[in-house]
């Protein structure tokens, strides 16, 4: 289900058990007292009905901020081009994760500033080779010239000239 929906599911059940009723689950009256007819208030005094300013915000936009977490490297060391994937682990360890695409595989290893830098460690190889590397954590070196050197501020990627 949608965010709307699901907030319009809890409005309606909202107002369906607040609302009560003239009779209890036995049919007996219940001893709420009954609504004022309708002709007590003349139709011009009606009070008027309001809408929310803004919709409810959906269950989702309840969470808590990333923060990094404690990390202390037990395997550090540095990577260099051409080293194949099992060299880089024999350095840094099991990676966190590993992703494969278009023959180029990415090693993701933990860093200790995933959320203030926005990235794990990645190391890219095509062709069970390192191409490039993208390292934060301490502990962790590359020899190589990284395409996102720590410092440098991200920039868009433009598109190419048709064809390339």
């Amino acid at each position: 289900m949608k965010w709307p929906t699901l907030a319009f599911a809890a409005i309606l059940a909202t107002a369906l058990v607040g609302c009560g009723g003239s009779e209890s689950d036995e049919g007996e009256p219940s001893e709420t007292p009954e609504a004022a007819p309708a002709e007590a208030t003349p139709p011009a005094e009606a009070a008027p009905t309001t809408v929310p300013a803004s919709r409810p915000a959906p269950p989702a936009a309840i969470r808590t901020a990333a923060i990094d977490e404690p990390w202390t490297p037990v395997h550090t060391g540095t990577v260099n081009p051409g080293m194949s994937r099992d060299e880089v682990i024999g350095v840094w360890g099991e990676p966190v994760t590993e992703r494969s695409a278009d023959g180029r595989t990415y090693l993701y290893f933990r860093n200790g500033c995933e959320a203030s830098c926005g990235t794990f460690d990645v190391v890219f190889l095509e062709g069970n080779q390192v191409v490039d590397a993208i390292v934060r954590g301490q502990g962790h070196s590359y020899s190589g010239t990284s395409s996102s050197p720590p410092g440098s501020e991200g920039k868009p990627t433009l598109p190419g000239p048709a064809g390339i």
